[in-house]
């Protein structure tokens, strides 16, 4: 990929060639996740104006190895992508991650309605997934997991993303 070649588009480490088609590149899931556990009678209000997503991750997610992971239906778990991707503000590129149609078929969600991916970014993409089949799938750091499908936008943003969430990658729950 050319855009990949001229610095306009950073990933690391760099995907081997069977990776790329004509417009997305497939991208593999990390060794670690955060899994939400269910807590009943404690419900998330967010919005509260008190709320913070990260006191709230505190004490419902538990951290979670992927070297084999049985993901049960209605589960729903926070994994990341092995591989960090920067997309520079002048390269004028967004992305969009989105499943892979093979995992679709299983009931795999990778996001669940956030899939775009700002010019400016940079860090590991992180995946919201949820397993809305009836099987449990089993999960393994490093298979292909997402495809990011990229976009050029019309100019150059001023600024890139900055919210809550920069930087995707989140501190994850002590062990249990």
């Amino acid at each position: 990929m050319i855009a990949l070649g001229c610095g306009q588009i950073e990933i690391d480490p760099k995907p081997d060639t069977s990776s790329f088609s004509s417009t997305a590149v497939d991208l593999t899931l990390a060794e670690e996740a955060a899994e939400w556990t269910s807590t009943p009678g404690l419900p998330v209000r967010p919005g509260d104006p008190g709320y913070n997503y990260h006191l709230v991750a505190s004490r419902l997610q538990r951290r979670v190895d992927l070297s084999s992971f049985s993901l049960r239906p209605n589960a729903f778990l926070l994994a990341w992508t092995r591989e960090t991707v920067g997309l520079p503000l002048p390269s004028r590129i967004a992305a969009r991650v989105e499943g892979k149609s093979s995992l679709a078929r299983l009931g795999l969600g990778i996001h669940v309605t956030a899939p775009t991916i700002h010019a400016g970014f940079r860090g590991q993409i992180q995946l919201e997934m949820f397993n809305a089949g009836p099987q449990t799938i089993i999960l393994d750091a490093g298979m292909k997991i997402c495809q990011l499908i990229f976009e050029q936008t019309s100019g150059t943003p001023e600024k890139g993303y900055s919210g809550v969430f920069a930087g995707q990658k989140a501190p994850l729950p002590t062990p249990n």
